[in-house]
């Protein structure tokens, strides 16, 4: 990683975020900021090494194999032929809405199972593939400049640290962490974040993607070589010209729809959609057993990187085998947090592993058994967030 700040502008250069390292050192307009170098007890170490074993004694790589091919198949189903079936077949008016209900579980499944996957670069082995795959994130509504800095870069690295990890920044309107500024409104969060949970996906089509680049850009951050700005807009603005006309100027066109009912079926898709990503990042973020560290007057953090991922990522539901499959392993988070670069299809097996080395250094592992159990608690957690503070 290498970083470089000049006239309060920052460079990050991160390649190949993998977890075999204890430190790492981030710089903002605000405070620099360190992972402690000292892993407990040589817990990563410990950790890497038993990861590796398992890999090595069963000769299996630690990207996908057939299974999440297969998946991948499955998840792109659902989220196009639902839309040709729109397009092609005459049908009522009420089942067409359906559908794009349908199309939003399925455009949720692809970005958890392929796009997610493919741009940690552990859906395959073949680095073409992995692009080409990763690049479904333009069907998606997203961009893939974007979505690299914001999750491999610093969602990854700073989990649930103010500031630095734009996850957990829902501006004024939500109150996700102890650390944000409260307003009176915060009160109601419990009660009204559920329906804006659901506009994460629109926001990214219409207003996102554009103040994110240009923010990224101007700060210079990268997962990799820095790129082309005038590249990276105009792949934005051609791939969003795209979209608009594959969801939005061709059913107007072959529907004989009135323009309003589309862009309720657009909406309806892009709801369900953000509604379940949404959800699927709460449970394992925002909820009573993780953490929001605060780094000290120095910028200094008590753990280093590996052991600060136990502390602020929860797992849900790790025996529901249908969780499991659509969310892409997602409610596996804390294998996925210190092993980024590994696919989800191998999380299930590693759990075992992770778990068994926190205990022995007794470190933390957060798990809810169930994702009913999760949301009860994350929509209590809100609650308590949204109390003014001294009485929190």
């Amino acid at each position: 990683m290498q970083q470089l700040e000049e006239k309060k502008i920052v460079t990050i250069h991160i390649k190949d975020l993998k977890p075999y390292f204890c430190f790492l050192h981030y710089s903002t307009q605000m405070k620099t900021i360190h992972f402690s170098r000292k892993d407990k007890a040589t817990f990563f170490r410990t950790l890497n090494k038993r990861v590796n074993h398992y890999f090595k004694e069963n000769k299996i790589k630690r990207t996908g194999n057939w299974k999440l091919y297969f998946k991948a198949i499955i998840m792109f189903s659902v989220f196009l032929v639902p839309f040709i079936l729109i397009l092609t077949v005459d049908m009522p008016q009420w089942l067409m809405f359906i559908l794009t209900a349908i199309t939003g579980v399925g455009m949720a499944g692809v970005g958890m199972n392929v796009m997610h996957d493919s741009n940690h670069e552990s859906f395959s082995s073949k680095k073409w593939v992995n692009k080409l795959m990763g690049s479904s994130i333009y069907i998606l509504a997203g961009n893939v400049y974007n979505w690299k800095v914001q999750h491999n870069v610093l969602h990854h690295t700073f989990t649930n640290i103010k500031d630095h990890d734009e996850d957990i920044d829902a501006g004024r309107i939500i109150r996700f962490s102890k650390n944000s500024k409260w307003f009176k409104f915060h009160q109601l969060q419990k009660y009204y974040s559920i329906f804006l949970y659901g506009l994460l996906t629109i926001n990214w089509a219409i207003t996102t993607d554009f103040k994110q680049m240009h923010r990224y850009l101007k700060r210079k951050l990268s997962y990799g070589k820095f790129p082309n700005p005038a590249l990276e807009w105009t792949k934005l603005i051609i791939s969003k010209l795209v979209y608009y006309t594959m969801w939005i100027a061709l059913p107007l066109l072959v529907l004989d729809i009135i323009w309003w009912k589309v862009l309720i079926g657009f909406f309806v898709m892009h709801y369900t959609a953000g509604m379940i990503l949404s959800l699927v990042f709460q449970l394992a973020h925002i909820v009573p057993k993780t953490e929001m560290p605060i780094p000290d007057k120095d910028g200094n953090l008590k753990h280093s990187w590996a052991v600060h991922q136990l502390f602020t990522t929860s797992n849900f539901a790790p025996n529901n085998r249908l969780v499991n499959f659509f969310t892409g392993g997602l409610n596996y988070q804390v294998e996925h947090h210190i092993f980024p670069h590994i696919s989800h299809v191998h999380y299930k097996k590693l759990a075992t592993i992770v778990k068994k080395t926190a205990k022995e250094f007794n470190l933390p592992y957060n798990e809810y058994k169930t994702t009913r159990k999760a949301i009860i608690e994350h929509f209590k957690h809100l609650g308590i967030l949204g109390k003014k503070p001294e009485i929190a």
